[in-house]
């Protein structure tokens, strides 16, 4: 069996019936939805025309929420129905990344993720989902795509259809009959922000909330070359009258008129903990090298400062992770019912093994210093042991990211490198920061001096050229490294990222002292942040559905 949706637009009629059937049936919660209805208005007036779709989970044969997620809370059954178990989801918003479609929330009553489930317990009785029982125009078509005989499989043998997104590569099978482009694709109608029938759009802030706009909406218009413009809309003037650009009556409109808000998932833990993590592997990093290389001579109070710095770090980072769970009690389900497709269940592998051998170190080093004792072979085994793992700290976000799917700016083939130059940029800004107050012996200074310059510039090298300045693979993608460059975010990677985050601290190490060296590792920790910051936030900017 293999179960799929068609929806057919030449039939639904926008009544909402499916939602509410769908809200009513599996006790979907006030202020989400597993199934809306969005609607979209073209032409001037009077020849124009209202457009529906009705918008859900698509249940893809290649889900890349259930790759991702960390517990097998998202799972697919074997009859293709992409399923949830809320009572092993941490919450850990993963899911919602990956998924291109905005078809996932979390549930403000069970903070767990939840989504359309294709009323499969409804399905296992024999019954058909609520929303196709419920359709007056019997719009919405479930069934076995793999029996024939089905309505299924003879209304997709019959028509054309399509799916949103089919790039993504995902497979989905929710189909529609004569899906109306300008529909489909949630980027081709700006939408910050609009009107809608009823009330003005307020976008979501960051954190969640309500963000106003004062007195100003904005409203589409598109030309009948297809170029789509945005100009300012003032109260009392007619949302679907006529619009002039320099004397030049526009001959066509596009405009959202009704559809779901949703929030964005990951907000400043995420950035945080990038930075925390990338500290701590950094250090233990560099004075692992530095040591096991021969580039300077073993002091015992650098192991000892530098340890210590770097399991605090990770302490911070571990902390951060938990904070930013729906269900932090949860959080040992990462390791007690592992989905290890995840990365973030690999990656918990990585931040869990590294503690210990690194905190297994710095007793070590501990005791060493108190006790007046040497074993360099144990050393040798601790540092060497523990590069891999502090390697496999700063750079298993990369393919985190890489597995989510719905934010195209993350899928950066760049990343795993610039991760790994980010740590040791890091690394020797914390221990330029140790100098200021210990005096570290001047071969490890002036190798951390070396190795955070050299880092600088390679990181600077890779964000403005190799991250921004080669075209991106998709529209997605460019308009978030847009909106990082250029829109909402720009601050931030201008003035954050490379002005506090390269140019300052560079210009600190060429004047040169211990002071200075210690500031430029500060500002480019912000910086770092900053960069960071806007990296997470702006693709989530970006409207899935």
């Amino acid at each position: 069996m293999n179960y799929g949706f068609v929806i057919d637009n030449r039939k639904c009629i926008g009544c909402h019936a499916c939602s509410v059937a769908c809200k009513s049936e599996n006790n979907v919660s006030l202020g989400v939805n597993r199934t809306w209805v969005k609607y979209v208005e073209t032409g001037l007036f009077p020849d124009s025309r209202r457009h529906f779709q009705v918008t859900r989970c698509n249940h893809c044969a290649n889900p890349p929420c259930v790759r991702i997620c960390p517990t097998q809370a998202m799972y697919q059954r074997a009859d293709g129905i992409v399923e949830f178990d809320n009572s092993v989801c941490i919450g850990c918003k993963a899911c919602m990344q990956a998924c291109p479609y905005d078809a996932i929330y979390i549930d403000p009553e069970t903070e767990t993720a939840a989504k359309c489930h294709y009323c499969a317990h409804r399905l296992d009785v024999g019954l058909e989902p609520a929303c196709v029982v419920v359709c007056p125009e019997q719009a919405i078509i479930a069934g076995d795509m793999n029996d024939p005989y089905s309505e299924i499989s003879h209304v997709l043998a019959r028509h054309d259809v399509t799916v949103r997104k089919p790039e993504q590569g995902t497979a989905p099978k929710l189909f529609y009959v004569e899906g109306n482009d300008v529909v489909m694709h949630p980027t081709a109608v700006s939408r910050t922000p609009e009107t809608f029938m009823w009330a003005d759009v307020i976008p979501l802030h960051r954190d969640g909330h309500a963000e106003k706009n004062g007195r100003h909406a904005t409203r589409i218009t598109q030309h009948s070359n297809g170029t789509a413009v945005r100009q300012p809309q003032t109260q009392g003037q007619p949302a679907g009258g006529p619009i002039q650009f320099g004397g030049v009556m526009a001959e066509h409109m596009v405009q959202v008129a009704y559809n779901a808000q949703h929030k964005i998932p990951w907000h400043w833990p995420v950035p945080a903990y990038l930075v925390t993590k990338g500290i701590a592997a950094g250090i233990f990093m560099l004075l692992s090298l530095g040591w096991g290389l021969g580039w300077f001579a073993f002091d015992g109070v650098t192991a000892v400062a530098g340890g210590l710095l770097s399991l605090i770090f990770m302490g911070a980072t571990t902390a951060l992770l938990v904070h930013d769970l729906e269900k932090p009690k949860r959080f040992l389900y990462i390791v007690l019912r592992p989905q290890w497709h995840s990365w973030l269940a690999r990656g918990a592998v990585f931040l869990m093994g590294f503690s210990a051998l690194a905190g297994l170190w710095w007793l070590y080093e501990l005791g060493s210093f108190l006790f007046d004792y040497d074993v360099p072979v144990l050393r040798a085994i601790f540092l060497w042991l523990g590069l891999p793992l502090a390697a496999g700290v700063a750079v298993y976000t990369a393919f985190l990211f890489a597995q989510a799917e719905g934010r195209d700016l993350w899928q950066s083939p760049l990343l795993p490198f610039h991760l790994i130059v980010q740590a040791l940029m890091m690394g020797g800004a914390a221990l330029l920061l140790l100098d200021l107050f210990l005096a570290i012996p001047a071969d490890i200074s002036r190798a951390a001096i070396i190795s955070f310059a050299a880092a600088l510039i390679v990181d600077l090298f890779i964000t403005l050229v190799g991250e921004f300045s080669i075209p991106h693979a998709s529209e997605v993608a460019a308009k978030a490294a847009h909106e990082m460059t250029h829109g909402r975010y720009r601050h931030h990677f201008w003035w954050g990222s490379i002005g506090l985050g390269h140019v300052v601290p560079l210009l600190c190490l060429l004047v040169g002292g211990v002071v200075l060296a210690a500031a430029a590792g500060v500002s480019t920790a912000v910086g770092l942040y900053l960069y960071e910051y806007a990296f997470v936030m702006a693709p989530q900017e970006i409207p899935n559905s």
